[in-house]
């Protein structure tokens, strides 16, 4: 009688905690939105100190799909991408993506593959996000196409040192853009102006890749190499869609990016 009363207890307390862990992990569906960030930051008093963990939340991809700069982070956001900070933070990312490079075997057969990713990676686009509150503003894709037909925008630093190196330890490039197709020329154009040249391919998106997610987009284009017999040993990217998915490069280095989110 008392084993029965217990087997009927347990039977109870197993579907009440199915229940609750069911509840808690379940994700938003339909057309529920993300929040931008949590509640447990929203009520600090300190905005440093906020948008401190705020950006470091969504450098670790722990904050999930987000879509604007929170409003108390637009200066410090502004300030970051224009400081000192940024430069140093993508110095340390492209030093350890280096260090890596030099500790691979490269095969001399041609087939040694880096990957980069072009916007925030490779080429700035502060000069055009100035001016647009720095991620603090809906993106307005048609101001954005009409700064990427200027064919102005610098390098990075950090990724320039890298993208040269790499090239003298005979690793083939390959450039993988969100961008789309009628966009090559000017897309080629600037990065010939920023110096970013001999490049193995330039990917962008075509008729069958639109309105795939950036996440899918760079997975099949990484296996179209791999299906080539590339090896790739690395990606660089400033998005999480950059590195996440299938045919993943060996090592993947992201970029900071405070200033937009791509899924």
């Amino acid at each position: 009688m008392d084993s029965g009363r217990f087997a009927v207890a347990f039977l109870l307390l197993s579907l009440a905690t199915s229940s609750l862990s069911e509840r808690l992990i379940r994700l938003p569906r339909g057309d529920q939105r993300a929040p931008a960030y949590s509640d447990v930051l929203r009520y600090r008093n300190n905005d440093d100190s906020f948008c401190e963990s705020w950006k470091f939340s969504i450098e670790a991809n722990d904050a999930g799909v987000w879509y604007v700069v929170p409003d108390r982070c637009g200066k410090f956001v502004t300030e970051y991408m224009n400081g000192e900070r940024y430069r140093l933070d993508s110095e340390v990312i492209g030093e350890y993506a280096l260090v890596y490079a030099k500790t691979v075997n490269i095969s001399g057969d041609g087939k040694d593959a880096w990957i980069f990713d072009i916007d925030e990676t490779l080429l700035s686009n502060l000069p055009y996000y100035v001016n647009h509150g720095c991620g603090s503003e809906i993106f307005d894709e048609k101001s954005f196409d009409e700064w990427v037909d200027f064919a102005e925008a610098p390098a990075l630093p950090a990724s320039f040192r890298l993208y040269t190196e790499l090239q003298q330890l005979g690793f083939k490039i390959f450039l993988l853009t969100g961008r789309s197709e009628f966009q090559r020329e000017c897309t080629d154009k600037n990065l010939q102006y920023a110096g970013f040249t001999n490049y193995e391919k330039l990917f962008l998106r075509g008729d069958s890749d639109l309105g795939k997610l950036a996440t899918l987009y760079k997975s099949e284009k990484r296996q179209e190499l791999k299906d080539e017999g590339y090896r790739i040993h690395g990606s660089s990217g400033d998005q999480w869609s950059d590195l996440f998915g299938f045919a993943t490069a060996s090592r993947s280095f992201k970029l900071p990016n405070p200033m937009y989110y791509i899924s």
